[in-house]
C-alpha cells in the first residue's frame, strides 16, 4: 500500500472532478460506478469509505478513467453491463443494453401474460441477449427463440443465458431468412432493430454510442426504416394468426413505424413510452 494513498471515497472525487472538467456527461456517477466495481462494494458505500487503495486498484482505476476521460462507456470499460435483473457480458459486436429498452420487455411481459405466461417468442438481432434472457428468466414457461447475424454476438449472448440460468434457443441469422422450421409457430416477435439513418442522424449521437457501439446494430444505413421494413415484410410466414410485435423505435419514429406495419398486414394497437417519457416501443397484431 502506497504511503499517503487516497482514500476510496477522496479517489472518486478527484476522478469526478477529471471527468466533469473533461465535460464527460454525469462525471459523478462514472467515477462512482467504476471504484465500486472494482472494489466490489455498492455505489452507496463509496462516501463512507476511507480506506487506501492499493498501490494496484489505484492504478487500475487510473486506467479506467483514462479510458472514460475518451469517452468510452463505464460498460465497455467494465466488459459487462446491468440490465432489469441480469448481468451482461459485452464484446465488440454487442450494443449496450440501455434502461430504454426495459419498456419493450415490460411490454412484451404483458402481452405474455395476457397469453397465460406461455407461448413462443422470437427475438430477432438479439445481441447481448437482454431482451431474450430477460423473457426467458421471468416468464420460464416460455418458449424462447433469438437470431443475430453475428456469431460472436451469439456466443456471448448463449455464456449470457447460461449465467443466468435462462433457456434461449440461439440461431444464425438475418432477420427470418433460414427460420423455416418455425413457420406457424410465433405467438410474440420481438426485436431492436437497427434504427439509425446513419447519413443524417448518426452524428448526433453522443460519442459514447457513436464511436463505442457496434456500426451494424446502431445503423440501418441510410434509410432509417429498413429493418422495420424487413421485419414487417419478412416475418409474417413465421406467425400464427393474432401474434404480437413489440419492436423498439427511435425519437420520433413511432407513427411512421406503426403504418408501415398497417400497409404490410399488421395492426397498430399501442404505443409504450420510455423512463424519460419518449416513445420507444410500438405493439402490433399480425392478422392473417
Amino acid at each position: 500500500m502506497r504511503a499517503g494513498a487516497p482514500s476510496a471515497r477522496q479517489a472518486a472525487r478527484d476522478a469526478a472532478g477529471r471527468l466533469e472538467r473533461a465535460g464527460v456527461p454525469e462525471p459523478r456517477a462514472s467515477a462512482e460506478v467504476l471504484l465500486s466495481e472494482l472494489l466490489g462494494v455498492k455505489r452507496g458505500e463509496i462516501a463512507f469509505h476511507d480506506e487506501p487503495l492499493t498501490e494496484e486498484q489505484a492504478e487500475l482505476y487510473d486506467t479506467w478513467i483514462y479510458r472514460r476521460l475518451r469517452r468510452e462507456p463505464v460498460q465497455r470499460i467494465l466488459g459487462y453491463a446491468y440490465f432489469r435483473n441480469l448481468q451482461l457480458e459485452l464484446n465488440g459486436d454487442t450494443l449496450i443494453p440501455r434502461p430504454d429498452t426495459e419498456s419493450v420487455v415490460d411490454l412484451a411481459l404483458e402481452r405474455i401474460d395476457l397469453r397465460g405466461g406461455s407461448c413462443r417468442v422470437l427475438d430477432i438481432g438479439t445481441g447481448s441477449g437482454a431482451i431474450a434472457i430477460s423473457i426467458a428468466q421471468e416468464r420460464p414457461l416460455c418458449d424462447v427463440h433469438a437470431t443475430d447475424v453475428s456469431k460472436t454476438a451469439l456466443e456471448i449472448a448463449r455464456r449470457n443465458a447460461e449465467r443466468n440460468g435462462a433457456t434461449v434457443h440461439l440461431h444464425w441469422a438475418d432477420v427470418a431468412s433460414g427460420l423455416q422450421f418455425l413457420n406457424g409457430t410465433i405467438d410474440l416477435l420481438v426485436s431492436n432493430p437497427p434504427y439509425v439513418d446513419e447519413t443524417s442522424a448518426g452524428w448526433r449521437l453522443a460519442p459514447e454510442v457513436r464511436e463505442w457501439d457496434p456500426p451494424a446494430a446502431l445503423y440501418s444505413g441510410p434509410d432509417e426504416y429498413a429493418f422495420f421494413r424487413r421485419i414487417f415484410a419478412e416475418t409474417p410466414p413465421l406467425l400464427v394468426g393474432g401474434a404480437d410485435a413489440v419492436l423498439e423505435i427511435g425519437d420520433g419514429q413511432a407513427e411512421a413505424v406503426l403504418d408501415l406495419g398497417r400497409r404490410a398486414g399488421f395492426v397498430p394497437l399501442d404505443t409504450r413510452l420510455d423512463l424519460a417519457g419518449t416513445p420507444r416501443a410500438v405493439l402490433l397484431r399480425w392478422e392473417t
